[in-house]
């Protein structure tokens, strides 16, 4: 579990066939979770520079693997006793974005991410989501995209002032909303008033 706060920009030094190594501070152990640019991995190697994770087959084909060449955000995982300042992150990459406006306005910049149908219907107004490992407020959603509106200190200490239009972002929606669509979707499978049994398969099916 991640909480959608950078811990650093690492640099990426190779990423060759599975293997992930990048160069950066923090200093985990073997088996530790690293999210990098929201994605959930596990380390396999320490180096003295760094360290290399397993990047496996169907998340290579799930996130915007482009963006896994140069600098990247990572996260460890929270400890029990870690303030939650962003929101609960699972570190599963659920959609890929397009980012296509990108509008200055006085002490913020607006970011337009268009997005497929299925993670516009869990992002809600004034909600929360996770852009390459970042948690962000939306400001606004519509058919096609949602909008973001991101401060100067976030805009700066992360990789967003690097970003430009047309790049492809990671996305993860809320787990929360999800786990509530989820219920939803699967609700008329069961009686129309389900029992508690009913609602515990529900939940275990997520």
């Amino acid at each position: 579990m991640f909480s959608g706060l950078v811990r650093e920009i690492a640099s990426v030094k190779s990423f060759e066939g599975s293997i992930l190594r990048l160069v950066c501070k923090h200093r985990p152990e073997i088996g530790d979770s690293i999210a990098v640019n929201g994605m959930c991995l596990t380390v396999i190697a320490l180096y003295e520079d760094g360290f290399s994770l397993e990047v496996s087959e169907h998340s290579r084909k799930s996130v915007a693997i482009e963006n896994y060449t140069n600098l990247v955000h990572i996260e460890p995982a929270l400890r029990a006793d870690s303030r939650l300042d962003g929101h609960f992150v699972q570190g599963h990459i659920d959609a890929i974005g397009v980012i296509k406006k990108i509008i200055p306005n006085a002490n913020q910049t607006y970011f337009e991410i268009q997005a497929q149908k299925s993670a516009l219907m869990l992002i809600i107004p004034k909600g929360s989501v996770t852009i390459d490992g970042i948690s962000l407020t939306i400001s606004d959603v519509n058919t096609q995209h949602f909008c973001l509106t991101i401060i100067p200190h976030t805009f700066q200490s992360t990789l967003f002032h690097t970003y430009r239009v047309g790049r492809r972002v990671n996305i993860e929606t809320d787990m929360l909303v999800r786990s509530i669509a989820h219920i939803l979707a699967q609700r008329d499978k069961f009686s129309a008033t389900p029992t508690w049994q009913d609602l515990d398969e529900i939940v275990l099916q997520y």
